[in-house]
């Protein structure tokens, strides 16, 4: 059931994105439903499951809520990531490493709903982007959704925790229409490969992606890039 799904999509924004913590407030419904992709009645229903499920709490008048449920905190070991801040270097290299694979893997593995959410921030980003305005949200969303497609647990809660190294910089660059164009032509590229299911296409998309970003921060140079 959708419902279910969406309800799956809240619990891993509160354990793996760590968006939301346990105590904290959840955005209004309609900007919520907005984020989900998905209609205010469905979100109703995610949110009563989990209501169920002591992971939220709708406390009367003053909105819905993260449940002190002890099973939110345990992480299984994979709390220590969240002491990891990587240099953006270190960063970008093992982007480089990973997520080129892990955009094959996307292509192979993501439900058709996955798949229309990396479309959704994938284009969302893109749109910000050619406007020249700050799509550092839409960027996390985008690179998020393509690991969760992956289904591979571990990199789920890893390529979060590498790439805050790089949105600490990439969030406040300033583009050049030349290089804002250039990474509109790869992230359509990269769009395609993905909406075809065209794995080998978004390897080699995904790697032009990073390998730009790392030429527009100036950890990668031209010179370097030819050697």
């Amino acid at each position: 059931m959708l419902s279910e799904q969406v309800a799956n999509d809240l619990v891993e924004m509160i354990t793996i994105e760590k968006r939301f913590r346990v105590g904290d407030k959840l955005p209004n419904e309609y900007e919520l439903s907005e984020t989900l992709g998905v209609s205010r009645t469905t979100l109703r229903d995610a949110i009563r499951f989990l209501v169920a499920h002591n992971i939220l709490e709708v406390r009367r008048g003053r909105g819905t809520f993260v449940a002190k449920n002890q099973d939110l905190c345990r992480d299984d070991g994979y709390g220590e990531l969240e002491h990891i801040h990587p240099q953006a270097k270190d960063a970008y290299e093992l982007r480089l490493m990973l997520e080129p694979t892990i955009a094959r893997l996307a292509t192979e593995r993501a439900t058709e709903r996955e798949l229309e959410k990396i479309l959704e921030y994938g284009e969302a980003a893109g749109q910000k982007l050619r406007k020249n305005q700050n799509y550092y949200i839409e960027e996390q969303q985008f690179h998020n959704a393509i690991t969760k497609a992956a289904h591979n647990d571990f990199l789920t809660r890893l390529i979060p925790v590498i790439n805050r190294g790089v949105w600490s910089i990439t969030q406040t660059e300033h583009s050049t229409k030349e290089n804002i164009q250039q990474s509109l032509q790869i992230r359509a590229l990269l769009l395609e490969c993905l909406r075809q299911r065209n794995g080998a296409g978004a390897e080699s998309a995904m790697r032009l992606h990073i390998i730009l970003g790392m030429m527009k921060t100036g950890i990668l140079s031209q010179e370097g890039l030819r050697g």
